[in-house]
């Protein structure tokens, strides 16, 4: 393992701590590109590390207050399964389809943080059941697919369907990040290899990572935030594209 891969472990920490979500659409080029882990290895591999990281950084949010656990709850209820479900479909795309079809929905999701987003008046907290469970499927079966936490839908999904403020989104989202991650993981398990003293490296430093971005979050701008996360996936996006 070398220093690069090292210094990504550090930034989906990072990401993941400041935006609730990001680490995880980072981590399979991390593993792919940096590691030198096989694409379909490197799926399975990626739950695990960003669970944990995840993990880390729920407990942080949830001491602070930062949680909402009825939301939380439906869309893990749902997530579950869903991605034991898309963790079932990982092996029928080849390594280079993997690779691509990831790259595309980085892009999707790059060019969707660009956007501007309207100043609404934030109405209360209100997780309504059929729509947050049907949501929350979504996002799992993409979770076990592609080996995403998925936090880049999980927060506007939870703003939208669960009416949760920016911060209060965050640490739900880290909640169900590291639930929907652990089914996805266990779905995996027997489909390849796990190297297991990489996933112990990786999992700690992308958990020291978490707890300093989750730390730092609340001193710095959403605006800002959000572009420069944006940035960076689009580039990433386009080096994963040029090498598959």
């Amino acid at each position: 393992m070398n220093a690069l891969a090292l210094l990504g472990a550090i930034g989906i920490g990072l990401s993941l701590g400041l935006t609730g979500a990001g680490g995880s659409i980072l981590t399979l080029p991390v593993l792919v590109y940096l590691a030198g882990i096989p694409p379909r290895e490197a799926v399975g591999l990626s739950l695990l590390i960003v669970g944990t990281a995840a993990c880390i950084g729920a407990w942080q949010r949830a001491r602070a207050g930062e949680v909402h656990f009825r939301a939380a709850g439906m869309f893990v209820l749902a997530g579950t399964l869903g991605a034991v479900l898309g963790s079932k479909l990982t092996p029928l795309l080849s390594p280079t389809a993997l690779m691509i079809t990831f790259a595309c929905l980085m892009v999707v999701v790059g060019l969707r943080m660009l956007l501007p987003r309207r100043s609404l008046p934030q109405p209360a907290a209100e997780c309504l059941p059929l729509h947050c469970l049907l949501a929350g499927g979504a996002v799992g079966v993409l979770t076990g697919f592609l080996g995403v936490g998925g936090g880049f839908l999980l927060m506007p999904a939870l703003a939208k369907f669960a009416r949760l403020p920016l911060r209060v989104a965050t640490g739900t989202s880290l909640a169900v990040i590291a639930c929907n991650s652990a089914a996805g993981f266990a779905g995996h398990l027997g489909n390849a290899p796990t190297p297991w003293l990489l996933a112990l490296v990786f999992s700690g430093i992308a958990a020291a990572g978490v707890l300093i971005g989750g730390t730092v979050a609340s001193r710095l701008p959403e605006k800002a935030q959000r572009r420069t996360f944006a940035a960076l996936v689009l580039l990433t996006a386009a080096f994963v594209l040029w090498k598959a």
